[in-house]
This record gives C-alpha cells, structure tokens and sequence, in this order.
C-alpha cells in the first residue's frame, strides 16, 4: 500500500446510506465528519422552543436526526454505542471547509446527477489538493460527474459504491474513470479488503456496474419465469432459498424488504442505459410487477408486497403471500418438493446444485430454467463489465449473499455438459440464444475443463486473455481450509480435522452440524493439543463453517440426563472442563479464531485460549440459562476468575461479581467483537480483531508464530482466587429472590441464578477466601449436574432441541 493514510473522513449526504457508511468509519475507528443539507424551513416543535432557521440546532436537524435513526435501527449499523461520539455532525452551508481536514470525501447524496454536480463544485472550494474524492451511486455513471472539475479532482475521484447495509453486506464496488490515478485505484482496493474488511470488486463504468447488473438481472428473470413454470410466491421463495446456496429471504422476501420501487428503479435504469443488452427484454417489468407499482405495494416499507403481515380474530399474526395470478392475499401453501428432500441430505453446496440440476419436479425445473440463461448471460457480461469473470462471482457472493457465483454454479454441474443443456433448454428468456460466449468454448477448446482449479492451496482462475490460470490476485495472502484440506490434512475423526497450516503451525477445524461440540470435537481438540506440543509451534482452533460454534451438543446432555446416567454425564462435563484447561495451560500458544456465533462452549474455549483472534462480526456468548443450566466448560469458573482480578480495595467488590454475574444470568450476547470485550468474554492485551473473514485463518496463524517466536512459557494454574463466600451470596439471593418478586424470572430461573451465584461465589465460605481453579470446576461439574436433574431443564432442552428457541418455564 502506498503512504497515504486515511484518519479523518467526511461524508456528504446523511440518507440511509450516508448515516450508515459514516457508522461504518467510525467502526474502524476513524475520526467522521457527517453533513447534510440545512433545513428551509422551522418545525411547530422549534418555533414554540423560540428557535430560528439560523439555530444550530435547527440547521443540523437533518443530519442529527438521520444518525439518530440510524444507531437506532436494528441490525445496529454500529459496534459500539461509544463510537457514536467519533461522529461530528454539520451541514453543507457552515461546516463544507471542514472538509480540508479530511483524508477521504465520500458523496452519498440523492441518486441525481445535478444535485451531485452542485456538491462537487463546493467540494472543489474546500477540499485539498491530495485527497480522495469518491461517489457512492448505484446507476449514475461515474464519468459524467467530473465534468467541469480540475484535473487533481479528476484524478483522485472514483466511485465506490457500498452495498447497504454497509456493516454487514460484505461488497464494495470499486468504479474507476479513465482519469483516475492507478495508486488512487488500487490504495482503495487494499483498504477496502483490510480495513473495512470488504470483498473488493474492481468495476467497469458501465450500468448498474457488476453486483445490481447480474443481481437485479437474476431476480427479474425469475418473475418472467413465474407464468410459464406456474410457480406460486411460496413456492419461488422456497426453491432458491438456502437449498440454492442463496441467503433464507431468497427471492421474493428479499425484493419486500429492499424495496419493489429500488428494484423498478434499477431495473428501468437497465433498460434505458444498456441498449446494446441482448437480454433487456428480462428489465422490461412483468404485468404484476407494474400492478403492484401502481397500487403502492412495495413491501415492508408499505406494509405490503409478496407478503402482508396480519391479525386474524384472535389478535395473532399471519403473514399472507399475494397470489401472482388474482393480486389477492391469501393464506401461504405448503410447499412440497422431493428436489427439495433430497439436496437436504447434501452438504457440500457443489454437490448440492448437482442434486438440485438432476431432479424431476418444478424445483429442479426452476433451477435449469433460471440458471442456463444466468450463465449465457453472465458470459457475455465478459469483457463488456469486467475483464476478469471472478469478479462476477465475488459480487454476488459478497452483495446478494449467494454461497457460491455463476461461474462457480457452473463450474460444480460442469461446463462442457451444461453447453449442450442450455442449447437444449425450451424455456427461454427474452434475448437468450442458448449460446454462451466464444471465450468459454475457446477455454474448453485448450483443454480447460474448468473456470476455477487450486494449485498448491492457492485458488487460480482461467484468464482469458493470456489463456492460462492466474491466482486470483490476494489469494496467496490467504488460508482457505476448503484448499488444503485433502493434501494437509494430518489427522481426523467424525467431528474434526486437524490441519497443518505450515511453518510449525496447526489448525483443529470443527465439521459437526452447528459445530456443535460433542465427545469428537473434545477428543480432536485434545488430539490437537498432544500433537502440537510434540511435534509444532502453536495451535489456531477455527473453521471455514457459518458459525465458529452454536455451543455444546445439548441433544448428546439430553438423552444422558433422561436416562439419569449421571456418571457418564459426570465424565462428559469433566472432559468439557479438562479440554478448556487444555487449551488454557498447554506446552504451546493456542489461538482461538471465532467469528459469526460463538456461544456456550465455543465461547468458554476462546476464553480460555491464549489469544483470540476474532472476526468483526462475532456474537458472543454463554448462553447456557436459555437451556436450564450454567456453563459447565468452564465459563462460570472464567468469570469468577476475572471477577477476581478486577476486585481493587477502593471498590464495592460486590459490584464487579454483580457486573459479571449478570452477562451469565441474562445470556448476554455481542452483537460485535467489540462488544464482546465490552461484555468481558475478551481481555485486554489478548485479543485482536480482523475486519475481513477471509483473512482471519492467516491473522491467526500469524499470531501463533508471533507467540511462538517471542519464547512462549506455559502458565501456571491459578491457586489464587478470590471468591466472596457468604458476603457475595446474599447480594446473588437479594436480587433474584426480588427478580422472581417483580415477575422478571421464572422460579427456575431464580434457582438456576443461585446455582450460578454459588459457583461464582465459591459456595458459602464464611469469609473471603483465595481457592484455586480446580476447586471452582468441581462446584461448576456439581452445579450443573443438579441442575440437568431438574424436570424443568430437561423441558427447556427439550424445547430447545425441537423448536430452536428458549423455553422460559
């Protein structure tokens, strides 16, 4: 990267996504400027206040008002509430020239050219020379907005456009003009990937650049699809929904909740902007579509779209789907589909959509019928959008939320067959010819089989150009498990692989359903430990699943304790609580890499890890009440630990143990890593957050080595505790006896609090005392075997393992 860094950003315009971007460099930790408009006019509110137009409060009404909203929306676009204050508020007639102290101007104002014109050329007032100018749009070509300006404008300025919303949608589009400076395109692209911790993409500036040209392509020609295949809302909703790798809001739901007019937008954008388009007959919108426009059903922000949630006479809610044919709401079908069954019973996502190709039904039907026309189409896309087809497949990962691209769909159901298929498939779309582009008959012709292939743990891709396979620029930086598994794999059982990820270091990957942990994952972990200690340097624990962990394998616990085998119960907590001390007093540094759920056992193991290593986006958390118990892995005895090191003899101590005892009792889960510290499940000095998902597995070997190299020294058990006895047993009894009193708990869980109480508490020792680890583990073992003794927790595990939702009984 080159020297330039970025510590202060301004961003123009506050709408939904301008508050939302400026949430997003505050979470980085930046220094924000947020401006927008000034009001032309007083609210009744403000003339009784005796305010003016020329109030500050008046003039950054706007802008104060559109964050507000923002930090108040859920998901929160924000990591922590405190990094509210790295946002200055302003509006663009007082505050412009603040705009000479920033590193990076970032317009985010209204989708119309003039209006961004007019922003640009105050911009050129303020702004000094040097520093980054860019527009996030999603239609407007980026060209056409630095006319009229000067040439270190031009040179620094290009689009960078954000999906929304900007915290969790992983893709930022990077749209060079012809002027813009190499260095200025490719410091964004590294920033984006490390610092923001985005899925890069580098865009031609052509209509709806890559991700909304294929995504919006994609979703429109299932509506033109809809009549001839006689599919229902339930039914489209259902069969490319997770079973197609796509995100569970599939297709129909996804439209509600962005919006039908964003999508009529872009889709009109299309037709009118790519005339040259041999599919723009799929922008031209389906009757209903029009229908639904006209009548102002645009999905959640009217209440109604394909769906509409209602009371019936009870007063419960329903939510009804449109029929297509009628526009009438009517209760949802069940929907059917032995396509469907069968891909349930596939894991790998590419052997899946072999699955899904090769059924006999409307769901399979559905799947040919929408995927030959998206590959043709895709195909031709190259080189008109973007000369490298990767980064097709990378935007609609990172955007649309797809598990794997178009190319990579392809590559899995093979591309020389799947030739001959789209030929042959009778439904066509508008434009669609059943022939792909010259490039991929050109690839198979030079004996390429495939667009993608690893060599040496490494991704490549065919490059058209040199007809040969590249490495997809960065992935040389990378851990990708998926890659290295077959040739590195160095030992495993049903539930682990222990990976050898090269110098001196080793990786023990959970491959259970959640990666839940059960006798496989312990006996892996331990397995992991022994031989690191024997023959390499250090040990990461992580994984390439959804989730890092959902926790202990509760349905395992439940058969055990309805046979009443306390002894084995007995011995499955004690290897839970041994393997945490494992990892926590092994020869060699271990590092734990979580990310997405991290909860219950997943959690206790991290804590327990020498460093953590966590992904931005990581929901921590003991959980164990909403199942009836505490955590038995040893988390209660973590907590009371920490309790203990933060007790100092100015302070109420009853306060800390209070603090903490409380995220036990109340099941609190981060909603980011850096609310997990915030909650105390990290520690200062012992852990580091990694922005971008791809790069955590390499962040965390990197950090082993590190441990390593500087002469890691296995700790000693901890011998002095100090726990409270008695004097912080009556503070635990207090408050969940006048809890059960207010109706805030349940009986079960008053008793299930004064179980946790009693652990962190050390029993009820008649004074302060210092006890050791082992001392406060054994009174966790016996607390939680009471407690899975109870008719009441084996409901609520029950419950749990049936429903997937906390019972409060």
């Amino acid at each position: 990267m080159n020297n330039r860094s970025i510590k202060k950003v301004a961003v123009l315009g506050s709408g939904v996504m301008g508050s939302r971007i400026a949430c997003h460099f505050a979470n980085i930790g930046l220094e924000v400027l947020l401006l927008d408009i000034a009001p032309k006019e007083l609210l009744p509110a403000e003339e009784a206040k005796g305010l003016t137009l020329d109030s500050k409060p008046v003039r950054n009404r706007i802008v104060n008002l559109s964050l507000e909203t923002a930090i108040k929306s859920n998901p929160s676009p924000i990591y922590s509430k405190s990094f509210v204050k790295r946002i200055k508020t302003g509006n663009f007639d007082d505050d412009m020239k603040e705009i000479a102290h920033a590193d990076w101007v970032i317009e985010v104002v209204v989708e119309r050219l003039d209006i961004k014109k007019s922003v640009f050329e105050k911009v050129e007032q303020f702004r000094k020379e040097g520093t980054l100018i860019t527009s996030n749009t999603s239609g407007i070509p980026i060209h056409l907005m630095t006319e009229g300006r000067s040439e270190d404008f031009k040179d620094h300025f290009c689009g960078t456009h954000f999906f929304n919303p900007p915290r969790y949608l992983q893709l930022l589009e990077i749209i060079p003009t012809p002027h813009t400076k190499k260095e200025v395109v490719n410091f964004l692209m590294e920033y984006g990937d490390k610092f923001l911790g985005k899925t890069v993409v580098l865009c031609k500036d052509t209509p709806a650049f890559i991700g909304n040209r294929i995504g919006v392509y994609s979703m429109l020609a299932l509506t033109h699809l809809v009549e001839p295949l006689g599919l229902t809302v339930e039914e489209v909703d259902k069969y490319t929904g997770p079973a197609m790798g796509h995100p569970k809001s599939a297709t129909f739901r996804t439209a509600d909740v962005v919006g039908l007019d964003t999508l009529v937008n872009v889709a009109n954008g299309l037709a009118q902007n790519a005339p040259e388009d041999e599919a723009k007959g799929v922008f031209q919108l389906p009757g209903f579509i029009t229908k639904m426009v006209e009548n102002k059903w645009l999905g959640e922000k009217t209440k109604k779209g394909f769906y509409e949630k209602v009371k019936d006479a009870k007063g419960n809610s329903e939510i009804l789907s449109l029929n297509l044919k009628t526009l009438e709401f009517g209760s949802q079908q069940k929907v059917k589909s032995q396509t469907l069954e069968a891909t349930k019973q596939v894991e790998d996502i590419r052997k899946r959509m072999k699955v899904y190709e090769q059924g006999k039904d409307k769901a399979a039907e559905l799947f040919r019928a929408m995927h030959y026309p998206l590959f043709e189409y895709v195909s031709n896309r190259v080189p008109e959008i973007t000369d490298d087809f990767f980064r097709i497949d990378d935007a609609m990962r990172a955007g649309f939320g797809w598990e794997i691209g178009p190319f990579e769909v392809w590559d899995a159901l093979g591309v020389r067959e799947t030739i001959d298929k789209i030929k042959a498939e009778e439904k066509r779309l508008p434009g669609q010819t059943g022939e792909v582009a010259a490039w991929v008959h050109d690839m198979l012709d030079a004996g390429h089989e495939s667009f993608y292939k690893v060599e040496n743990g490494v991704r490549h891709y065919y490059d058209i150009a040199s007809k040969s396979y590249k490495a997809i620029p960065g992935a040389e930086d990378l851990i990708v498990l998926d890659h290295i598994r077959e040739t590195k794999t160095i030992w495993k059982n049903s539930g682990v692989s222990i990976i050898d990820l090269g110098d001196g270091i080793i990786n023990c990957e959970f491959h259970t359903k959640m990666n839940t942990i059960g006798g496989d994952v312990i006996q892996g972990l331990n397995k992991a430990i022994d031989l690191a200690e024997k023959e390499y340097r250090g040990l990461v624990i992580s994984n390439d699943g959804k989730n890092f962990s959902a926790g202990a394998n509760i349905g395992m616990i439940f058969m055990m304790a309805v046979e009443q085998d306390y002894e084995e119960l007995n011995m499955a907590v004690r290897a839970f609580q041994n393997t945490s001390m494992r990892i926590r007093y092994s020869s060699i540094p271990v590092v734990a890499a979580p990310f997405q759920l991290t909860l219950g056992g997943g959690c206790e193991f991290s804590m327990h890890a020498d460093f953590v290593q966590l992904h931005a986006e990581t929901y921590m958390g003991l959980v164990e009440f909403g199942v009836g118990v505490i955590p038995g892995g040893g988390g209660s005895k973590e907590f009371a630990l920490r309790a203990s090191d933060e007790y100092r003899d100015d302070q109420i101590v009853q306060n800390t143990l209070k603090d903490r005892f409380l995220t036990v009792g109340q099941a609190k889960v981060s909603t980011s890593a850096v609310e997990a510290f915030e909650l105390g499940y990290l520690q200062e000095g012992k852990y580091a957050i990694t922005m971008n998902r791809a790069r955590l597995l390499a962040d965390a070997k990197e950090k082993a080595l590190e441990l390593a190299d500087a002469g890691y020294v296995q700790p000693a058990p901890r011998n002095d505790i100090k726990v409270l006895g008695k004097q912080g047993l009556g503070i635990v009894y207090v408050g969940a006896s006048s809890m059960r009193a207010g109706n805030y708990i349940s009986d079960h869980d008053k008793k299930i609090s004064e179980k946790l109480g009693w652990v962190m508490c050390g029993g009820d020792l008649s004074a302060p005392t210092e006890v050791s680890e082992q001392y406060l583990l054994d009174l966790e073992r016996k607390a939680f075997l009471e407690l899975c003794a109870e008719r009441k927790t084996l409901e609520r595990i029950q419950f749990m393992l049936t429903k997937g939702k906390a019972l409060r009984n």
